[in-house]
């Protein structure tokens, strides 16, 4: 009688793997590395934005609009420094200043001028309207240095002499001579500027004014171009 070998159970670890299972540990594998990335997710290993099919990082609006963000505030910043501290823009909207500055003209003043320097007589300078300032309103007006401080002035026939000079101040900016009024005296205090426009007849300047000098603090900046409608320089 031929001995019958019995059939055991053959050990699950050495048994083939079915075809269904390789090809599930094969998916494993390739996925175990990298999240989502057809779709612009992000890398398991690296934390980084994965890429698409075409090797490039996917769009992140996020990003975008805090990039964006951060561009428009320092801009921001930047303008305000620049117009706060350095220059100072502004426009002529008479004829008070003809024909240096016509009336709608816009110019740009250095603020550092008067932060560094001092005011020097023929300035085209940018200040507060003294009489507006002393009710708490701000006004800039455009006007031409005549006066230093401690200066004396006096106007007559139309001429402007300076500290009893026998000769008149040479003016050859002016738009036309001025008309004869009486005589006028001035005595310009000390931190103070008299101040007068280019086109002396149609003019409302510190010959007109209550309040006749404008102070050391109220000067804003020194008038240095004109850019609009053209750019050019202005002495």
């Amino acid at each position: 009688m031929k001995n019958i070998e019995e059939n055991k159970p053959e050990d699950p670890q050495q048994q083939p793997e079915a075809p269904g299972a390789l090809a599930e540990e094969l998916e494993r594998e390739l996925t175990k590395n990298t999240v989502g990335s057809e779709t612009g997710g992000w890398e398991a290993d690296t934390g980084k934005p994965s890429k698409d099919k075409n090797g490039k990082e996917p769009f992140n609006w996020k990003a975008e609009i805090i990039s964006w963000i951060q561009v428009l505030v320092t801009a921001a910043i930047i303008a305000f420094v620049i117009d706060r501290y350095i220059i100072a823009n502004s426009q002529v909207p008479t004829g008070s200043m003809e024909t240096t500055i016509m009336p709608g003209d816009r110019v740009i003043g250095s603020r550092l001028s008067y932060t560094f320097g001092e005011p020097e007589r023929g300035d085209i300078a940018i200040f507060v309207y003294p009489d507006d300032a002393y009710k708490g309103i701000t006004t800039y007006y455009v006007k031409r240095v005549i006066g230093m401080p401690g200066d004396t002035i006096d106007i007559i026939d139309g001429k402007i002499y300076i500290n009893g000079s026998d000769t008149p101040l040479d003016e050859p900016y002016l738009h036309e001579e001025m008309e004869e009024e009486p005589p006028q005296h001035y005595e310009v205090p000390e931190g103070s500027y008299f101040m007068m426009g280019d086109n002396r007849n149609y003019s409302n300047d510190s010959r007109r004014w209550k309040i006749k000098y404008v102070t050391e603090d109220q000067l804003v900046a020194k008038v240095l171009f004109q850019y609009f409608p053209k750019i050019r320089k202005l002495e």
